[in-house]
């Protein structure tokens, strides 16, 4: 049985075993969170004016030639030749778990520096998210997994430039969280399509115990204790007094009240996930701007669940002072009139992640007793039990080291590789999964001390820290050094004709 609580953009997309929980199978972590008590929340993201809607006709199966292969499902992409010229470059979205104007909505970063290059934009949502899901879909989920999702990358691109007579436009391809992972080995595995890749909070290295499991809640926990010592200490120790509640007559009833629920409770675990759910997500987007991607959540929201902690009432009980924190997240509006604890909420159409964590994305989390929250251990077995009785399968988990690598991957990509960008910011749960060091003198990493996830992706505000307007430039003049080799080379190639 397993608990899930924030994507990789991530998500986030996460699974996890504990006792009594019943989640969705697959035994690693979603990048992003179904949302609890979300009434407010909208599935489709407002876009920028100059956004056209498409949808292209893409091959179920891009890797056999039986019959079931040439099914079409039509895929959605989002476009913009607002500030383009022709011939100019395109700067290129890889999708994530979930509908494409969710991410589009929060990538302003690509739309700030489009006119700088005079780029054309495209955000191409994901197979079997969205909108973008064949029919039959119980009986193809066989054919949602990364390596078909970045040839259907590879195949719209390649279409796009022919349809817009610009075949020699440099391809850039830019992704956050999961969407950076397939940004990352998008340039890996099709160097031909793309001159370059910014993937900005990838964990690629969650895989095969290349770090260590418990990375993930270790920097959740790290990210209060650096906001406030009690903080830390109040939730870790509100855990013991909410499992009373489970012993007490009546309990459910009197927690359900505390927690000022919609409906009583029917089991103390759901307001456990309820609450986990708050301070992971939070400290996920714990943003130096007020921002709306997981939840509306003012500035810093991590030193405001803090602050909430710390000014309570000295006579409160911790559970208390954990409740009206995680209400911060859930109801930083002030809009709710109770919490709807047992219903979660798919808003961004996150499911399609079960069964990518029961097949290839394997990523196992576990607690340790350093971390605020409930110690537990990664379960394989038990996870393998979930998928099998869930799906009919079981899970991979050496498979994405194998397609894609991870292991040792500084000697690798030193010799191979190019032209990559791995940002993160060390107060993001998901930073420690990812490359934090530079591989060689085109890939690259930029880490940021009060970083979240992927907070570089945002949209720019006169409000941004001067760290972040930094890295932001970083990354402009390292893809703009890109461009430059590449129209270079490409004038040298004319000329040698």
């Amino acid at each position: 049985m397993e608990r899930m609580s924030a994507c990789l953009c991530l998500v986030f997309l996460f699974l996890t075993v504990v006792a009594e929980a019943k989640y969705p199978p697959g035994g690693s972590y979603h990048l992003f969170s179904l949302r609890q008590n979300s009434k407010t929340s909208k599935s489709k993201a407002e876009l920028p004016f100059h956004f056209q809607t498409r949808y292209f006709p893409q091959n179920l199966d891009h890797f056999s030639f039986q019959p079931e292969s040439y099914r079409i499902f039509h895929q959605k992409y989002l476009i913009s030749s607002h500030f383009w010229r022709k011939g100019g470059p395109i700067f290129v979205y890889t999708g994530n778990e979930g509908d494409i104007e969710w991410f589009a909505s929060n990538t302003g970063f690509m739309l700030d520096i489009a006119p700088k290059f005079q780029a054309l934009l495209v955000f191409i949502e994901h197979r079997f998210y969205g909108e973008s899901k064949p029919h039959n879909l119980a009986k193809t989920l066989g054919y949602l997994n990364s390596q078909q999702a970045l040839a259907d990358y590879a195949i719209l691109i390649r279409s796009l430039k022919q349809n817009l007579s610009s075949e020699a436009s440099p391809v850039v391809v830019f992704g956050g969280s999961y969407g950076g992972m397939l940004a990352a080995w998008f340039r890996l595995k099709y160097p031909h399509i793309t001159i370059g890749a910014l993937a900005s909070s990838a964990p690629i290295l969650q895989f095969d115990k290349i770090v260590p499991s418990s990375s993930f809640y270790n920097v959740v926990s790290q990210d209060f204790k650096d906001a406030s010592l009690n903080c830390f200490e109040v939730i870790k120790k509100s855990w013991r007094e909410l499992e009373v509640f489970s012993t007490m007559k009546d309990g459910l009833q009197e927690l359900s009240k505390k927690f000022r629920t919609c409906k009583d409770l029917h089991a103390v675990y759901l307001a456990s996930r309820w609450l986990e759910t708050a301070f992971t997500d939070t400290a996920m987007v714990n943003y130096p701007t007020p921002a709306n991607f997981m939840a509306p959540l003012p500035a810093y929201p991590v030193e405001e669940m803090c602050k909430i902690i710390d000014w309570f009432p000295l006579e409160a009980s911790n559970l208390d002072r954990a409740f009206a924190a995680a209400s911060l997240y859930y109801n930083y509006s002030g809009s709710e009139n109770c919490f709807d604890i047992e219903n979660q909420t798919d808003p961004h159409g996150l499911n399609g992640w079960y069964w990518q964590a029961c097949t290839e994305m394997v990523m196992p989390i576990s607690c340790s007793n350093q971390s605020m929250f409930q110690p537990f251990e990664y379960d394989e077995k038990v996870d393998q039990e979930d998928c099998l009785k869930e799906y009919g399968v079981k899970p991979r988990p050496h498979w994405i080291t194998t397609e894609f690598g991870g292991h040792r991957i500084e000697m690798v990509l030193k010799r191979f590789g190019s032209n990559i960008i791995f940002s993160n910011g060390m107060q993001d749960p998901w930073s420690r999964e990812g490359v934090l060091k530079n591989i060689s003198s085109s890939i690259i990493a930029f880490v940021t001390k009060k970083g979240a996830h992927h907070t570089d992706l945002r949209a720019a505000t006169k409000d941004d820290p001067e760290w972040l307007k930094e890295q932001r430039r970083q990354e402009v003049a390292e893809i703009e050094k890109w461009i430059s080799e590449y129209y270079s080379d490409l004038r040298q190639e004319e000329q040698a004709k």
